[in-house]
């Protein structure tokens, strides 16, 4: 269960057995059922979570009640509300399960006993910060600089395993589209 989160830390940070011991019992598992919530709108957001099978979605709800997909999250990844969990306010997002998804979760609480304890996951945590903020800030640029198709053949070419398994209507949330358009943007595409 542990193993996919060692791997993750160890791309950036080096742990002892005595370390990732200690990390390990800050981190609680939690198995989601499809379209089970780990957040919603309203509440706030209290835990760092990687994601070690599944996928989960990040989303936000217009006052139309139309559905825009912020982020989603697969193996491998870490996922919650930075806006709530570094402020301590209430959520405007929801955050669930696509599918079957385990994740592994450290509360911010127990992130702060990890600081002190081995202050190199403040490193870790930074460094995963970092790639989040940039990751934003593409995908921003992205929506501002780029075609609909070029925004599209961005995502599938980065993210072939998401596009193979969430619905179309998800995807062109995602980009911003709507599914007629992502439809037509495909068939489009494949006679090319």
């Amino acid at each position: 269960m542990f193993g996919p989160i060692h791997k993750n830390i160890s791309k950036y940070i080096q742990l002892t057995e005595n370390e990732f011991e200690y990390f390990s019992s800050l981190v609680k598992p939690r198995r989601l059922r499809k379209k089970q919530f780990i957040l919603e709108e309203g509440e706030i957001c209290n835990h760092e979570c990687f994601v070690n099978s599944g996928c989960l979605r990040q989303y936000y709800l217009d006052e139309k009640g139309q559905e825009h997909i912020i982020q989603f999250a697969i193996a491998d990844w870490w996922i919650s509300d930075q806006y709530s969990f570094l402020t301590g306010l209430p959520s405007g997002n929801f955050i669930d399960a696509l599918e079957t998804t385990e994740v592994l979760m450290i509360s911010k609480p127990d992130l702060e006993k990890l600081y002190n304890t081995i202050p190199k996951f403040e490193r870790f945590f930074r460094i995963a910060f970092q790639n989040s903020y940039v990751a934003l800030q593409r995908r921003i640029l992205s929506g501002l600089t780029q075609t609909a198709v070029e925004r599209y053949l961005d995502f599938s070419k980065r993210h072939p395993d998401i596009e193979q398994k969430v619905p179309q209507h998800q995807v062109a949330s995602y980009l911003g589209i709507t599914p007629e358009s992502l439809s037509r943007i495909r068939k489009q595409l494949s006679r090319r």
